[in-house]
């Protein structure tokens, strides 16, 4: 298990190959700087290595670039994926200052929220994936409170009542366990299960 712990955020990462394959096809980045916090999942195409060789394009462009809007990342990381096979890519960043999170992706990573305890937040990502072909992107922001759980994740975790899930959560840490153990186990699966502290 991958984590970040501030005094701002708190989240958990899950990650397993598809059964007989020794790499996963998916690729995640989890970062904390002073100001924001920023999280993302790439599912290459298929699986195994070929998979793999398209959503590390994520991590790489992220590690150099996590200060840029996610409109410009998820662009750099289009722009990587020409000729290879492609990849489902989302973006989460989290502004402190503004008490924001925004969030973009193209293909099937989905993002849920529990905002103030209540409300679920759901938006809908753009259909396709990264290939290196121009591509229409949609950020949405939305306003956070103290103690809001959010989750992040690729096709291969399939949540049968995603509100139910974060509602009857404490925290992350629970969120974690509570979806490792309904979650079935053998294709390539990647989630990052957060809250935001502060």
């Amino acid at each position: 298990m991958d984590s970040i712990i501030t005094e701002h955020v708190e989240a958990y990462v899950y990650q397993e190959a598809k059964f007989g394959n020794r790499e996963c096809g998916d690729s995640y980045f989890i970062h904390a700087e002073e100001g924001y916090f920023i999280c993302a999942i790439a599912d290459g195409l298929g699986n195994g290595p070929i998979a793999r060789q398209s959503s590390q394009i994520l991590p790489k462009v992220l590690k150099e670039y996590h200060h840029e809007s996610i409109d410009e990342l998820l662009s750099r990381c289009n722009e990587h994926m020409v000729q290879k096979r492609g990849a489902a890519v989302a973006i989460v960043k989290v502004d402190y200052k503004q008490k924001t999170i925004q969030y973009s992706c193209v293909g099937n990573v989905r993002f849920y929220m529990l905002h103030d305890c209540d409300k679920m937040i759901y938006p809908l990502p753009v259909m396709g994936y990264l290939s290196g072909r121009p591509q229409k992107l949609k950020t949405q922001q939305y306003n956070y409170e103290k103690g809001d759980l959010f989750f992040l994740h690729s096709d291969g975790v399939i949540l049968r009542s995603p509100k139910a899930s974060l509602k009857e959560s404490s925290g992350p840490c629970e969120l974690y366990q509570k979806v490792l153990a309904s979650i079935e186990h053998g294709d390539d699966a990647t989630f990052i299960a957060g809250s935001l502290l502060l």
